[in-house]
C-alpha cells in the first residue's frame, strides 16, 4: 500500500483555508482597541486636557472617516503650537 505524503507547503495552504474569519476578526479587533487604548493614555499623559480632547476626537474621526491624515494633521498643528 502506497502512503499519500505532502508537503509542509500543502498542509500550511490547507490551514489558511480553514481559518475562521470570525476569530481573525475578533482576534484584531481586540488588539486594535487594546492599542487605541493605550495610545489614548498616552495622549493624556503627553497633552494637556484641553488637547488630549481635541486629539482624542480627531483620532475618532479620523477611524470613522477612514481618512489617517487628519489625525496626522491634528498631530503636527498641536506640535507646531508647542
Amino acid at each position: 500500500m502506497q502512503r499519500k505524503t505532502r508537503s509542509l507547503l500543502e498542509e500550511l495552504e490547507e490551514l489558511g483555508k480553514n481559518r475562521d474569519t470570525k476569530h481573525i476578526i475578533e482576534s484584531r479587533a481586540n488588539n486594535i482597541i487594546t492599542s487605541a487604548i493605550n495610545l489614548l493614555e498616552m495622549i493624556n499623559k503627553h497633552y494637556d486636557s484641553e488637547k488630549s480632547a481635541v486629539l482624542e476626537r480627531k483620532l475618532l474621526s479620523a477611524i470613522k472617516s477612514r481618512d489617517q491624515s487628519k489625525f496626522s494633521k491634528s498631530i503636527k498643528k498641536n506640535d507646531e503650537e508647542a
